[in-house]
Parts: structure tokens; C-alpha cells; sequence
């Protein structure tokens, strides 16, 4: 895995709460390296009222949260994402916030969020599949859910699309 494993999260980097009608760009956002909440309320207020707490910019196809005071007054961040195609909204979120595509790639949990460690190869063994540990040398655990990650043909892939993703106008 690229990036820093369990390193703090930098101070300046953008954190996100995405609204359910744009829930792909959840894991987009994790594999680039972004902190990114998954909000699956329905109650508008509940998730501004997170999303300036904990203060995040929120994602959202939803014209009435782009209607809250807090965002109108610029108190908190709302971006309006424009397509129900996944790879334009993250293109959007790309370009309108001008990400680092390779912020801290695959440094996070695809499924809960959380920094990944770095693991030995032995103490994997019985956690990926014979070929994988053959194969591969370096693994990534969750330290909350216990996923395993690898940097098989799968990373490769979800790699190449990232990138052509964020390379395209």
C-alpha cells in the first residue's frame, strides 16, 4: 500500500460527509485518501449539524441542504454534486476542490474509514488466501474491522481507474 499507514491526518485536508444519494463517492474518496463519513439518516438537519461538528464538507445531491442557512452563509461546506454517473461526482469533487488524486492512496479502510497498519507477512497467513500470500509480500489490516489489503490485481485496477479518473478533463 502507498501512503502513510496510521498517520495522523494532515490538518489542512479536506474531511467529507456524503449524503446517501451520492454514497459511491464514498470509497472513492478513501481510496484516494480522504477521510470520509457515510451519512445514512434522512433527517437534513442531523447530518448538517454532524457535518459542522466535526467539520466536514458535505456531499450531497439534495438542493435542500444547499438551502441551509449554514451553507448559504459559507459556515459550512456543501458541494451540489451535478451527475448520478459515480466517476463524473468524483471528477467534480476533483476538480471543484482540486484533490490530490494521490493524497495518501489506500491508506484507509475502504469500509469504515480507519488509518491501515502494516502487517508481516507471517501474520497473515491464515487470513488471505494461499495464492495471495505466495504471491504478495506486504499487507494492510484495519485495526477496526480486520479487512486484510494487498496490493494485488484488484489495487492495480481500482490504481489505473483512479488515475485515469482524476486525468480526465
Amino acid at each position: 500500500m502507498n501512503g502513510v499507514p496510521g498517520m495522523d491526518y494532515p490538518l489542512n485536508a479536506p474531511r467529507f460527509m456524503v449524503d446517501s444519494n451520492v454514497g459511491r463517492l464514498v470509497k472513492w474518496l478513501r481510496m484516494m485518501g480522504y477521510d470520509t463519513v457515510f451519512f445514512n439518516g434522512s433527517d437534513d438537519s442531523s447530518m448538517v449539524a454532524a457535518a459542522m461538528d466535526a467539520g466536514r464538507v458535505i456531499l450531497t445531491r439534495d438542493t435542500q441542504i444547499m438551502r441551509q442557512r449554514v451553507v448559504t452563509r459559507g459556515q459550512l461546506r456543501a458541494i451540489l454534486i451535478q451527475s448520478d454517473a459515480p466517476e463524473q461526482q468524483i471528477q467534480q469533487v476533483v476538480r471543484t476542490l482540486r484533490l490530490d488524486c494521490q493524497f495518501r492512496p489506500f491508506a484507509l479502510c475502504l469500509e469504515c474509514n480507519k488509518p491501515l497498519l502494516a502487517r508481516s507477512k507471517p501474520s497473515v497467513k491464515d487470513l488471505v488466501p494461499p495464492y495471495v500470500f505466495r504471491t504478495q509480500d506486504q499487507y494492510m489490516e484495519c485495526p477496526s474491522c480486520h479487512r486484510i489489503y494487498w496490493q494485488g490485481t484488484h489495487w492495480q485496477a481500482m490504481h489505473r481507474l483512479l488515475e485515469n479518473l482524476c486525468s480526465s478533463p
